[in-house]
């Protein structure tokens, strides 16, 4: 979220005032409502990851007020607390081809996609599923290919495998190695993207400009994943976050890059490292780390309880319901 916000300024961060997100951050948040409402369904027997996933793009444009998406209930929608937030319901950017995939109302599939699309939101927004960490590459490949095609899937898989084994305490290196391993095994992952030549770079021509310029030209997700991945490994310390986040937001596609840079060091270092100055402007903060919570929560507790167990919060359900 930080990387986002920061990705939007170009780099040039005012001195003062709201941090504002734009539509990436927006949509990273209802992947991760969706990645809850998945696992409650799952905790329950009903296990529909990539339809609940599919709804929650759509409580997300219902907010936003864009038409001609189908309605998915008659009643009560959009329903639970992330779509009462009123930051989430303000424009912050377009997000063309979800949306347009929204409208057309087919959701494509891993390994059969029906869109066409590679730019770097299907990336951007599927960074979180790698905290989820079951199969993190075809989570984020399934959520990403609802809306994209083959190229932009298969970036959103290794993006958020990356994310799932530096969170395990991976040094980015052995953690990009081991998501390539990862999904280069998944034969539904057809169209190959690596990071390995950004990661080349980053050993023999750390932070500079030109070569960042090379790497991530433009919006696709592939640009997206190596300016994020280059940019990361030239800066590594904890101590490196902030300037790490302002040199990617100020070449070339930015904002993309910014947000992979800001996934890959909060994954890496913890979100202690973050700069305190730059995310007590953070307008999605508060919003982001009631979510991180409530993810921990779902997957260590279940409080919506399950088939054999008992619901040990009456209100989970209201703030997540199961569909």
């Amino acid at each position: 979220m930080l990387g986002d916000a920061i990705g939007a300024t170009g780099g040039n961060v005012p001195a003062s005032g709201t941090l504002r997100a734009t539509s990436a951050g927006q949509l990273a948040c209802f992947t991760i409502d969706g990645m809850i409402r998945s696992h409650v369904r799952d905790s329950q027997g009903d296990y529909r990851y990539p339809r609940t996933i599919w709804h929650a793009y759509h409580r997300w444009a219902a907010g936003q007020g864009i038409s001609g998406i189908k309605r998915w209930q008659e009643q009560d929608w959009p329903d639970g607390w992330l779509a009462s937030v009123p930051v989430l319901k303000k424009r912050r950017g377009s997000a063309p081809a979800t949306v347009a995939a929204l409208q057309k109302g087919v959701p494509g599939r891993l390994g059969a996609e029906v869109h066409t699309s590679i730019g770097a939101h299907a990336l951007t927004r599927c960074l979180p599923v790698g905290l989820y960490n079951r199969r993190p590459w075809w989570e984020a490949a399934t959520a990403a290919a609802s809306t994209h095609a083959a190229e932009a899937t298969h970036a959103a898989a290794l993006g958020a495998t990356i994310v799932a084994r530096l969170s395990e305490g991976q040094q980015l290196a052995r953690a990009v190695d081991l998501a390539e391993r990862e999904c280069a095994a998944d034969p539904q992952l057809r169209q190959g993207v690596s990071v390995a030549a950004a990661m080349a770079a980053a050993g023999s021509h750390p932070r500079r400009t030109e070569v960042l310029t090379r790497l991530a030209p433009d919006a696709r997700a592939s640009s997206a994943l190596a300016g994020g991945a280059y940019v990361a490994a030239s800066f590594p310390g904890r101590e490196d976050v902030k300037d790490a986040l302002l040199f990617a937001a100020s070449v070339g596609d930015g904002g993309h890059v910014a947000a992979v840079t800001g996934a890959f060091l909060g994954a890496s270092h913890g979100f202690d490292a973050l700069p305190v100055d730059l995310i007590s402007r953070l307008e999605l903060a508060w919003v982001a780390d009631t979510l991180a919570r409530d993810l921990l929560t779902e997957l260590l507790d279940v409080p919506a309880g399950t088939g054999y167990t008992a619901a040990t919060d009456p209100h989970w359900g209201d703030r997540y319901p199961c569909w």
